[in-house]
Formats: structure tokens, C-alpha cells, sequence
């Protein structure tokens, strides 16, 4: 029998905020799976928490791992798509297969991901889909070449599924996260104040309020921004 509470379905689920959102989307009422590649990975069943290891820019164990997930909980009410690779160098220190791992991992993931659910998700009704863009999804910062590339196409990437699966009941968003994250990795990279960064459960919090929006009032993109963020 499949599980009776909605699938929430988290790629790119590695500490900070995919972690947050896969316990906010348990707490939430959904069935929460995280996928990530490492292979050291908490699993929770106690409150509805699954993690599984796949390589996220690997498109055939994305379509047999969500198959599987599809299989035994059915389609997912919610999927985000949360995965990033940061590389910040000059350009001319940036090699081409820093390039070639900040697109796969970002905008490869996204398509595969894409491809995995959306035929399950029509056939269900709907659902929502929101992917994590950043700053750099809008303005190629100094330094920033290969992380922005990747992070326009994704925002591109949204743009055409919105609108090709919104009249099936996708409801497709792209949220620009523009500040630091608050996590302990963040803190020590970057040296700032965690009063001037963003909550991970607070950005999780504005995700389920996303995937529960009615039909008629539909976002597709979201800027989440720390008060103290100039723009």
C-alpha cells in the first residue's frame, strides 16, 4: 500500500538547508526523501525522513532512484531541486572542468530531476516544483564565471518548464536566494555576522508556504533576501 501522506521530494538534501527542508516538509505532514551523493547520510523513518545516496549529475541513477521513490510513495506533491557547486576564482584560473561540475551538478541535475517526475506529477494532478537559484542567477559577479553560468541556465531552465507544465498543474518556481546562508560551512568561509544571514528554517518555511499556494495567486519567482542584504 502506498504511504497516505503526500511525498516531499529533496535533491541535493546535504546539511544546512536541505536538511531543514526535509525536516520542515516531515513536520509539514509530507513524507520527506532527501537524495544526495555522499553516502554518509542520517536516515530519520521515525518522522517520515528517508535519505538516499545518488549522484544527482548522473541521469540514469536520478531516473532509477526516483523511479523507485514514485514506485513506493507515489508522485511527489513537492520536489526542490537544491544541489550547488561553488567555485570562485578569477576566470583565468578557472578550469574548464570546474565549469563542465558547477553544470552538471546544477543544471544537468535540474533537467534529469525534471524529467524524472513531471510525467508521474501530470499524471497525479500536479504538484509543485521549486528550484534554489542564488544572486548569481540574476548578476555574474567577479570571480564568480563558472557558479553564475550555471546558475543563469537553471533560471532559464524554470522559466521553460512554467511554462510548459503550468496549464498540466505544475506549478514551477525559482527562488533567488540573495545572502549567505546561515550553516556552520557558510560562517567559517565567509566570516559573517550569522545576524546578517539566512535561516535555514526560515527559508524552508517560505518553500512549504510556496507548494500550498492556490491556483489562482501562483509565484513563479521568489527573491529571499536578509534585511540587512543592499539589492
Amino acid at each position: 500500500m502506498k504511504q497516505q501522506r503526500p511525498l516531499a521530494l529533496i535533491a541535493g538534501a546535504g546539511s544546512g538547508l536541505g536538511q531543514t527542508l526535509m525536516q520542515v516538509a516531515a513536520d509539514s505532514g509530507y513524507v520527506s526523501v532527501g537524495l544526495r551523493r555522499s553516502n554518509i547520510f542520517i536516515v530519520n523513518n521515525t518522522d517520515n525522513q528517508i535519505g538516499l545516496s545518488c549522484d544527482l549529475s548522473d541521469g540514469d541513477a536520478v531516473q532509477s532512484a526516483v523511479q523507485g521513490i514514485i514506485d513506493q510513495y507515489g508522485a511527489p506533491q513537492l520536489v526542490v531541486h537544491n544541489p550547488a557547486t561553488l567555485v570562485i576564482k578569477p576566470f583565468l584560473e578557472t578550469q574548464l572542468d570546474e565549469f563542465q561540475a558547477c553544470w552538471q551538478n546544477m543544471m544537468l541535475s535540474a533537467a534529469s530531476l525534471a524529467q524524472s517526475v513531471v510525467p508521474s506529477m501530470i499524471d497525479a494532478g500536479g504538484g509543485t516544483m521549486i528550484f534554489s537559484g542564488a544572486t548569481a542567477s540574476i548578476r555574474g559577479g567577479r570571480n564568480f564565471a563558472a557558479f553564475a553560468s550555471a546558475k543563469f541556465a537553471l533560471r532559464g531552465l524554470t522559466q521553460s518548464l512554467a511554462r510548459e507544465f503550468q496549464p498540466s498543474g505544475i506549478h514551477v518556481v525559482h527562488t533567488l536566494l540573495d545572502g549567505l546562508i546561515d550553516t556552520p560551512a557558510s560562517r567559517e568561509l565567509h566570516k559573517a555576522d550569522p545576524a546578517t544571514m539566512m535561516k535555514t528554517e526560515e527559508i524552508a518555511a517560505e518553500y512549504l508556504r510556496l507548494a500550498q499556494q492556490p491556483r489562482s495567486v501562483w509565484t513563479h519567482e521568489l527573491d529571499l533576501r536578509p534585511q540587512t542584504e543592499s539589492f
